[in-house]
């Protein structure tokens, strides 16, 4: 019986890891921060490149690690109920997903042409433009943020919380190997390759929002739903 419990535990923790890098995939989405890294680490040493690199994936599950241990303590700090937040939350991220789906891109995160890399370019390496805009909020937003903290509230328990922290040490891993192959996938996929990636990352997307509005209104209505 103990064995069976045991058998059970882990497969339930592995499709809640899997299912979480599922979210985070398609909400951090590092293929389109690839132009921004390209344009701000242009004329740096390779070395330099990874430095940047580095510090942008730290900077993201750092950001993860803080908002999955101190999210929900935030919510109940500013009086606001799970219930809610995981609805807001859930609306937020379906407007995302169908941004993403229509082609225009995260709608809560900043356009890369707003963004003047000229200065980096000009002057010495520096890791300031790796946290902010590369990593904040280009790479993970209000969107990330907002599911961190949704999954956070919704867990308790060290195994499940050490799965939100896997799941974000896994995409943040992710996200340096695709930053670090920026040139190569850029000119694989081009523009016609990222944008349809970027819609099929739509369509989960929404199927994820769909989960977490759910979930918002078993929480807020249980009898009701």
């Amino acid at each position: 019986m103990y064995k069976l419990y045991q058998y059970t535990s882990e497969r339930s923790v592995n499709t809640e890891i899997i299912k979480i890098i599922l979210a985070f995939m398609v909400l951090i989405n590092p293929f389109s921060a690839l132009t921004l890294f390209l344009d701000l680490t242009r004329g740096y040493s390779m070395n330099n490149r990874r430095k940047v690199a580095r510090v942008a994936c730290l900077t993201i599950f750092i950001t993860i690690s803080f908002f999955t241990i101190a999210g929900e303590g935030l919510l109940k700090t500013l009086g606001i109920s799970i219930g809610s937040f995981q609805l807001a939350g859930g609306i937020l991220v379906f407007l995302i997903a169908l941004n993403m789906m229509n082609g225009e891109g995260n709608p809560v995160k900043p356009d890369q042409e707003n963004f003047d890399v000229d200065h980096v370019q000009d002057a010495p390496p520096t890791m300031a433009s790796a946290v902010v805009p590369l990593a904040i909020p280009m790479m993970i937003g209000p969107g990330g943020i907002s599911t961190v903290i949704i999954y956070s509230s919704q867990v308790s328990g060290v195994l499940q919380v050490s799965a939100i922290l896997i799941a974000g040490l896994f995409i943040s891993l992710f996200c340096y190997l695709a930053l670090m192959a920026a040139g190569r996938i850029s000119r694989l996929l081009g523009d016609t390759g990222l944008n349809i990636m970027s819609r099929i990352m739509g369509m989960l997307l929404a199927a994820v929002s769909i989960e977490i509005i759910v979930n918002g209104l078993r929480t807020l209505f249980p009898d009701l739903v």
